[in-house]
């Protein structure tokens, strides 16, 4: 279990008892980041993905990846974002058997709420680091629409709109993922266009669709084969 800190709300003066959520590493071993005990939040009123992210280490297989950074919603309707401290810390599994835990088969990925579209892209940047992509981060080039993640090895399109995925948006991902000689892969909330399947069936462009519980669903042979391999990376 990860450490419990009081935290108020500066705006309402509420108090809250807050535990930062674990992630499983690629590993499988849960990791989280330390809270700062002596430090106050601070009410997010915008965003940017330094902001957003916490970089964290785990304790057994050494790998970093960025995580979201912890958060807390008050009854009020400000949004804390809560500190944390310089030294992170990785939740290690007790094994009686004294088994390696640094070696072991891809865990159930444990999906995340989608209610904004900050939410579809966290539940996208741990789904590609279940699948073994490293360093996943913000791709430098904007797309026609959603957001892109960048990892090793993949071009990731986060669409969170309410309209399928067109023709247009699957070759774009593709072209651009070509100049950067890398893999692609699509998500969408509101699933694709018929000659978008298509069309992605012949570029070899991995598609998926999100639901709100934020578990992607593969829906052509693409991701279908990327879910059982993984990336390879891990």
């Amino acid at each position: 279990m990860s450490e419990s800190m009081a935290v108020r709300c500066p705006d309402c003066g509420r108090e809250h008892l807050y535990a930062a959520p674990a992630y499983p590493c690629a590993c499988g071993t849960p990791v989280a980041p330390s809270l700062n005990l002596g430090a106050a939040p601070t009410a997010v009123t915008h965003r940017t993905w330094d902001e957003d992210w916490v970089t964290v280490r785990c304790g057994s297989c050494g790998r970093e990846d960025q995580w979201p950074h912890p958060e807390l919603g008050c009854a009020c309707g400000t949004v804390l974002r809560v500190p944390v401290a310089g030294a992170l810390r990785t939740l290690r599994p007790r094994d009686p058997h004294g088994a390696d835990p640094s070696v072991r088969p891809r865990t159930a990925f444990q999906p995340v709420t989608i209610r904004t579209a900050r939410d579809a892209v966290t539940a996208v940047a741990l789904y590609l680091r279940w699948l073994g992509y490293r360093d996943v981060r913000r791709a430098d080039q904007r797309q026609p629409s959603g957001i892109g993640l960048a990892a090793r090895g993949v071009l990731a399109q986060v669409d969170p709109s309410v309209r399928p995925a067109s023709l247009r948006d699957v070759e774009c991902l593709w072209l651009t993922a070509m100049t950067e000689s890398t893999d692609c892969v699509y998500f969408s909330l509101a699933g694709y266009a018929n000659d978008a399947r298509d069309r992605a069936d012949g570029l070899g462009v991995s598609l998926f669709v999100l639901d709100l519980t934020g578990t992607p669903q593969p829906v052509n042979g693409a991701a279908t084969e990327l879910v059982a391999t993984g990336s390879g990376e891990a």
